[in-house]
């Protein structure tokens, strides 16, 4: 009888535990959410920002075996 009452005590310990961990993962998750959910990552940028993309002016003369091959030499 005590083997059976010590199964069920270890049983909702288990059973506490999970749901403690699993409720504070889950308020973990909702205040990361909140956090960034006002954060707009596309804005204009201030103050001096320079333009690094230069998609607008690409030559039109080279192939895009030369530009997959420019690709895999840079690395990127």
């Amino acid at each position: 009888m005590k083997s059976w009452l010590k199964t069920i005590i270890q049983t909702i310990k288990v059973f506490v535990l999970f749901t403690g961990c699993t409720i504070l993962f889950y308020y973990g998750i909702m205040w990361l959410n909140e956090e960034y959910q006002d954060y707009h990552r596309y804005d204009e940028p201030e103050g001096a920002a320079v333009k690094v993309s230069t998609s607008g002016n690409i030559d039109r003369s080279s192939s895009w075996l030369d530009r997959l091959i420019l690709f895999y030499l840079n690395g990127e």
